[in-house]
């Protein structure tokens, strides 16, 4: 404004409304330009000769355009705006907007070919209120548009575009508009008022509504302000040959004076010129009319018919179809697997045409609208499907590239990116600012995502969906695009989505000069978005874009939502219309099932379609359906288990999955995605549960198929978990599916099904029958092998012809050979084991390209593709893998592989060494996990110690020797890894006995895990078998040999006893973990126990403990602590011979006094454990089993020594004979494993008989008598000798009177007892004092049951994780010694079978047996939190009881009912099988 000449400050004050001429003239006189204009007020222009009214006028108006100056745009530069195309003409619906300060690359103009439209720009912005800006609005159309009518020219007039002097020409300034609607009303006012009346229709047919363009900021987000604009469209069959006048009324000072001035308005250049003005010839306007009725109204017919004759002629619908489904034209068979798309800013409007991205399900969004959130695309997604919102820092790679992506749940949900903030208080960034701030961390997403171990290599496609015309060099989605391009090499990944031929123009150039590429050809524009979602969804089946659903109560259905369904990511759920209006190729599906790969919904809907033979059912089937299931439905828990074991290959999945497809109209049915978290899992359950119920509705059960979980602990943890989430919900159904490695039919029990592999009459029968069918329709039924193995009953001999057939020429140096080897080895020793579609192009050389007609990756497998199928694995991220079709070809190729000189090492060999297999690509986590499996995994069992993996043992069989090799490679591969080291060690101790080797591995593992037990003792053990091998192969025992073979005892108790401590620590930090239920790693204790016994064998040796009875019993005294050995060197007539061996032996005497106390510490803590710990719901523990084999072995070595006096018979001394008799006493106590509670509590579970019981009472009697001195631990036993005799023998005539027991007991109570007799003091006054009859003695029950409590913590803590507390009696209807029912007459009630009652007793089935009810005692109780209080027979008194499982009473809330039956446990009274009590 300071720069102004004069003459322009007169122009700018004419401009003014409201200001007459005269005031512009009187600044002009008065030599006022730019600079003296900026210090004038309104005094100073009244001293001029100016009113007051124009003057204030004049004033404001130089003060707003200071204003808007000062103003900077929010989040704009100082540079200079960049160019923008106007709105496109006579639309309304366009998603177009314009940026603040960008400058329109139109200038105001007149008339050119009457189609392309003029333009006018109003900056709009010196009214100084509502009324004035709205006369200034409609005064400007009617005479803008008056112009373009009788120019018959189309035109557009902007309000809130800047222009010279004030602005750049076309600046974008933008106006706050409040009420919109009155703009619409108040230019149809002005119309009435101004035109004649016989033109008004016509004017308002060619004068379009208002249109409020929005104005964003530079940074993409909302400036609240719009440029207003109106389009004026003259068409001939309106106009005809019609010349338009407008009027104004001009009303004088006096009321009765009105004066009408006529005006004839055309465009003339960048204006429009009145010819009818005062200044203005009468002839131009003649001429002008003259022209119009011979030449001007023809002209604009003929441009409309011109331009109505480019008829839109396009193919790019075609073109679409064919680039977004990789060229098979079908999104349910695309080549691409994986959709990425990159957007910006949205508009409403689009959010009709975009619900194919819903059906797309991209694994990523990036998006760059900031107000994506708030109004954008996001808000619209969110909708309908299930997003993880991010910013782009979260990709980058700080730890394992698939660790991230299953952190990020990337192919469960779709990742949404704000790479332009907008999230988590991230700010957006200017379009010339955002390389700088964000570009270094969108580059990381777009590098992360193009990852081969992310998504599939070739075989993911990059959508631009330009939902925004992109128009500055610097935008961010041009330098995404150029990131992309060079990320994949070129454009074949790419495909850009453009909204019309403008935007695609714009597009296109700025591609061309930052990347140096035409792109047209990987673009579509000509087509609507209503176009392209129409073309995009028809790709689908109906199928795919049916609504699906669920069954619900009554025999009706509700819809599954989308979004509810994609948020359940841990399920796949089956619906009751699954298939439905499906176009699957049915030859394919059926081809892929009979080869032996994964049934899949569509077999069982194929199989019920007219002309098809039905789906083989099993004969298990019907017994499952009819029988077991409802059974199941009838139990009191909320979650139930059903396992279905089956040998590997012999239908056991097709089993449990054709059960979910018979049932999916009665029960809500799921299948279990791998790796998902229990937690979520159960979490979906209930939602899956409870989805569309009001709370009246009976909720229909869920029934979820779980498969190929490997550990039994694992299923019962999560059937925990959902019972504790569904409680109050429903019925759960849990159908594991599980592999059992025995082929051998095991009995059925209350919870399992078993399939073997051997079929029945009838089943054969109806693989014939099918067979029969299949040769009709498949040409290449030969191949069909899965079918084949079940048709011909697992025969081996036609498993054997078709391996050798295919391996006829099998070549190793050969790739695909050597792949195959790779997938053969693994599937045989890791059931679900495969290596991903990626890796095997890679490996093979193939090259996949992103268009219809690549290379399969079966056609680089040759003539062994037979052999193969394709899956999809579920790993951190989901992928499609390669595999073996069925287990038994597996094991008979590696059996033929042995014929071809191809040995087990190689195989193995080859997998380790081969840096290829590990390159980056899918998979490889799960590739590295399964390597580790079969190197590492041993089985467990009882008939033979399994000391390495299956491949290990084998290995050496096959190849003596190669084992080493392939241990050494192992560490080089997994050169991190503790648990390889401590292999290598294991190896060297127990097969090479190298034990400086073995030293050296298990010192590296413990460098690499510092507090694991399992370590430490591995380092232990090497000194133990050090000691072991040496002392065996010496045939003498010198003073050297003894000094060396004691430092090597010493070291290893001490190794053995830190691994205790670190075991205990484990166990302890556990405990905070909740879902960590690993047990106590008990080979510390027992190592310990070992060395002794070696140690014991090694004195035996020595010519101080040579073998006679004397010295036998001194060795016991000695290694007691009861005896020193300086008192027998006195006394020993060989000291001097043996000296040399004395100095040694004191050297050790520490470690020699304390042998026994610390061998029979360990034994009574592991035997602590075994008795009163359980696994949690009764699984056998084979490696447990074993341990505590290996204890009893110990004990009966231990007992010889410690628990025989050989020279009692030399003594004559009565006292010393009476003393003698009591230490025999103690001694038999011992060695019958008498003298602990847990001992004598062990016998109820052993067959142990009638007579060594009474024998064992009758030792306590004796030794109790008050002469004898007992200690409260042997008062208290001899207690549990009772209680345990009247279970074995209730007649028998040494067992004390009820009544006399519990006055013994009080007595014991009343006395001094050491802590660490307190639980079991606790526990039996509980088992005997609790209430059935009123009697004083239960006043103090309460406080001991607390204590108990607290008692069972601070002496199990250390051992009770992952154990549940064993119940050794349950409260029976009898009195005196027959209420106290033992589990084992529990269980005889029933079955003698150990697992049919473990699983009897897991799902609560054995309650309901008519003879436990008979034999037990119901008791009621009353829910209070996380416990029941329990009624008994005294008035007032009720005491605390703990559920077994507490998800029982979490379904009942605080003061409910309940009824149960009483257990005992060391951690205190249980209540099991707990009901409402109506």
């Amino acid at each position: 404004m300071k720069d102004w000449t004069k003459h322009q400050v007169k122009e700018w004050v004419l401009q003014l409304e409201n200001v007459e001429e005269s005031a512009a003239d009187i600044l002009l006189q008065q030599d006022i330009n730019g600079a003296s204009l900026l210090l004038l007020d309104t005094q100073d222009l009244t001293k001029m000769g100016l009113t007051f009214g124009p003057a204030k006028l004049i004033i404001h108006a130089r003060d707003e355009v200071i204003n808007l100056k000062s103003k900077k745009p929010t989040g704009s530069s100082s540079k200079p705006g960049k160019p923008s195309k106007p709105y496109p003409f006579c639309r309304y619906h366009d998603t177009f907007r314009y940026v603040e300060g960008s400058i329109l690359d139109v200038t105001e103009s007149g008339a050119s070919d009457l189609i392309e439209p003029c333009h006018e720009y109003k900056a709009f912005i010196n009214a100084p209120d509502d009324e004035t800006r709205m006369t200034k609005f409609t005064s400007e159309v009617i005479r803008f548009a008056a112009a373009c009518m009788n120019s018959r020219t189309n035109g557009t007039i902007h309000f809130g575009i800047g222009d010279k002097p004030d602005f750049v020409h076309g600046q974008v300034l933008g106006v706050a508009v409040g009420d919109k609607e009155a703009y619409a009303n108040g230019q149809k006012s002005a119309i009435d008022a101004f035109f004649e009346h016989k033109h008004k229709h016509t004017a308002e047919m060619c004068i379009k509504p208002p249109r409020f363009v929005e104005v964003l900021n530079r940074n993409a987000t909302s400036a609240d302000k719009c440029v207003i604009e109106v389009d004026i469209e003259p068409q001939f069959a309106i106009c005809e040959e019609n010349v338009f006048h407008t009027y104004n009324t001009k009303k004088g000072k006096k009321k009765s004076k009105e004066t009408e001035s006529k005006s004839f308005y055309i465009r003339d250049g960048g204006s429009s010129k009145d010819l009818l003005a005062s200044d203005t010839s009468s002839k131009e306007y003649e001429r002008f009319v003259h022209h119009m009725a011979n030449e001007l109204s023809k002209l604009r017919k003929n441009a409309e018919e011109k331009h109505f004759k480019r008829i839109k002629n396009t193919t790019q619908g075609s073109r679409l179809a064919h680039m977004i489904t990789g060229g098979t034209l079908s999104l349910d068979k695309s080549h691409f697997e994986r959709y990425v798309i990159v957007t910006n800013k949205s508009h409403p409007s689009h959010f009709d045409h975009l619900s194919f991205l819903i059906e797309l399900d991209p694994t990523a969004v990036l998006d760059f609208d900031p107000e994506s959130a708030k109004n954008g695309l996001l808000t619209y997604f969110d909708q309908q499907s299930t997003v993880s919102p991010h910013l782009p820092a979260k990709y980058k790679i700080t730890e394992g590239v698939e660790d991230i992506a299953n952190k990020l749940k990337l192919t469960r949900n779709t990742s949404w990116v704000f790479c332009n903030g907008g999230f988590e208080l991230e700010s957006p960034s200017d379009v010339d600012q955002w390389l700088m701030e964000k570009g270094a961390s969108v580059r990381n997403v777009i590098s992360f995502l193009c990852r081969k171990e992310v998504l599939p290599n070739k075989r993911f496609l990059v959508i631009f969906l330009l939902l925004s015309t992109v128009r500055e060099r610097m935008d961010p989605l041009v330098e995404t695009f150029s990131t992309f391009w060079q990320e994949l090499r070129g454009t074949d990944q790419i495909l850009c989505i453009c909204e019309n031929e403008n935007a695609f123009t714009s597009w296109k150039d700025l591609i061309e000069a930052r990347c140096g590429i035409d792109i047209s050809g990987r673009c579509i524009y000509e087509l609507s978005f209503a176009e392209v979602n129409g073309t995009i969804l028809s790709l689908w089946s109906k199928n795919r874009r049916a609504i699906r659903f669920l069954p619900c109560g009554g025999e009706s259905k509700v819809p599954l939502e989308k979004k509810f369904e994609r948020s359940l990511n841990t399920l796949e759920v089956l619906c009751v219309n699954q298939c439905e209006g499906g176009n699957e190729d049915m030859v394919t599906i059926e081809e892929n099932f009979y080869k032996g790969g994964n049934v899949s919904w569509w077999n069982f809907y194929f199989s019920e379609q007219p002309g098809s033979t039905p789906f083989i059912k099993r004969d298990k089937f019907d017994y499952i359906m009819k029988t077991f299931i409802p059974e199941l439905c009838s139990l009191t828990k909320a979650c139930v288990l059903l396992n279905l074991l089956h040998v590997p290959g012999c239908g056991g999945t097709t089993l449990a999955m054709h059960l979910l497809w018979a049932l999916r109209d009665k029960f809500r049915c799921a299948v279990l995605r791998k790796k998902s978290e229990f937690a979520d899992v159960a979490d979906q359950v209930r939602k899956l549960l409870t989805y569309s119920y009001d709370e009246q509705t009976p909720r229909i059960p869920v029934l979820l198929m779980i498969d190929d979980f490997d550990d039994m602990e694992k299923v019962y943890d999560l059937q925990q978990i959902i019972e504790k989430e569904c409680s109050l919900s429903g019925k759960v159904i849990l159908l594991n599916c599980m592999r059992s490695e025995s082929t051998e039919v095991s009995e059925q029990t209350a919870d399992t099904v078993f399939i073997g592999n051997s079929l029945s009459e009838k089943e054969l029968k109806m693989f014939e029958e099918k067979l029969k069918e299949i040769e009709k329709t498949h040409k290449n039924f030969e191949t069909f092998y899965g079918f084949m193995i079940m048709k011909k009953n697992f025969k081996a001999e036609y498993t054997e012809g078709v391996v050798r057939n295919t391996l006829k020429s099998f070549n190793m140096n050969q790739k695909n050979a050597q792949l195959l080897a790779v997938l053969v080895l693994l599937n045989v020793y890791c059931k679900s084991s495969s290596l991903s579609v990626s890796l095997c192009e890679d490996f093979l050389d193939l090259q996949p390209k992103p268009v219809c007609g690549s290379i399969k990756v079966e056609d680089g497998f040759g003539k062994f593709s037979n052999l193969i199928g394709i899956c999809n694995v579920e790993g951190m991220v989901v992928y499609k893998a390669v595999k073996i079709i069925h287990s038994t070809i597996a094991r008979q190729c590696l059996q033929e592989l042995a014929a071809h000189n191809v040995t087990k090492a190689e195989i193995i060999d080859l997998l380790l060494t081969t840096n290829q297999l590990y390159e980056c690509t899918q998979g490889k986590s799960n590739l590295l996990e399964d390597v580790h499996y079969i190197l590492v995994k041993r089985n467990y069992s009882l008939e033979e110690e399994s000391q390495f993996s299956p491949l290990i043992q084998e290995i050496a069989k096959e190849t003596s020797g190669q084992e080493e090799m392939v241990l050494r490679n192992s560490s080089k591969r997994f050169e991190k890894d503790a648990i390889i080291f401590q292999l290598l060690a294991r190896y060297y101790y127990l097969k090479k006995k190298d034990f400086s080797e073995a030293k050296f591995w298990a010192e590296k593992a413990k460098e690499l895990s510092k507090d694991s037990s399992y370590i430490a003792d591995t380092l232990a053990q090497v000194i133990k078998h050090k000691l072991k091998h040496a002392i065996t192969n010496c045939k003498d025992v010198g003073p050297q040999e003894l000094n060396t073979f004691l430092k090597m005892s010493q070291s290893a108790m001490e190794a053995f006893q830190e691994a205790q401590n670190l075991a205990k620590k484990e166990s302890l930090q556990r405990l905070t973990i909740k879902t960590d239920n690993c047990p106590f790693n008990t080979s510390g204790c027992l190592g310990e126990i070992q060395v002794g016994l070696l140690l014991i064998d090694l004195l035996k040796r020595t010519p101080v403990f040579s073998p006679d009875s004397v010295r036998h019993d001194i060795l016991s005294k000695i290694l007691s602590g009861e005896v020193k050995l300086g008192s027998i060197e006195r006394n020993d007539p060989r000291c001097n011979k043996n000296k040399s061996f004395y100095i040694i032996l004191r050297q050790f005497e520490d470690v020699l006094e304390n042998l026994k106390y610390r061998m029979k510490l360990n034994i009574d803590y592991l035997d602590k454990l075994y008795v009163n710990l359980g696994s949690r719901f009764g699984v056998k523990d084979t490696r447990e089993q074993v341990a505590q084999n290996e204890l009893y072995r110990c004990f009966r070595e231990y007992t010889n020594t410690f628990c025989k006096t050989e020279s009692a018979h030399l003594l004559k001394n009565k006292l010393m004979n009476l003393m003698v008799q009591v230490d025999l006493a103690r001694q038999f106590l011992e060695r019958e494993k008498a003298d602990s509670y847990s001992g004598i509590l062990n016998f109820l579970s052993k067959e142990f008989s009638a007579e060594r019981m009474e024998k064992v009472v009758k030792t306590y009697h004796f030794v109790c008598e008050p002469q004898n001195n007992p200690t409260s631990k042997e008062r208290i036993n001899l207690i549990y000798a009772n209680v345990v005799l009247s279970c074995i023998k209730l007649g028998s005539r040494l067992l004390y009177k009820y009544q006399d027991l519990l006055k013994f007991l009080c007595q014991v109570l009343h006395e001094p007892t050491p802590s660490n007799e307190n639980l079991p003091l606790l526990f039996i006054a509980v088992v005997l004092m609790w209430p059935t009859s009123p009697d004083l003695l239960h006043r103090d029950l309460g406080r001991f049951i607390s204590q108990m409590k607290t008692a069972y913590h601070n002496t199990l803590k250390e051992v009770y994780n992952g154990k549940s507390p064993i119940v050794h009696f349950v409260l029976g209807k009898k009195h005196g010694y027959e209420r106290l029912v033992p589990i084992r007459a529990i269980q005889s009630c029933i079955t003698d079978e150990q697992e049919q009652f473990a699983s009897s007793w897991r799902n609560g089935k054995i309650w309901k047996e008519k003879k436990v009810r008979e034999l037990l005692r119901r008791v009621t109780g009353t829910v209070n939190r996380d416990w029941i209080l329990a009624d008994t027979c005294i008035r007032d008194l009720r005491l605390e009881v703990i559920p077994m499982y507490r998800s029982q009473i979490s379904a009942y809330a605080d003061g409910s009912k309940v009824s149960f039956f009483l257990g005992f446990s060391m951690k205190g009274p249980l209540a099991l099988d707990i009901e409402h009590q109506r």
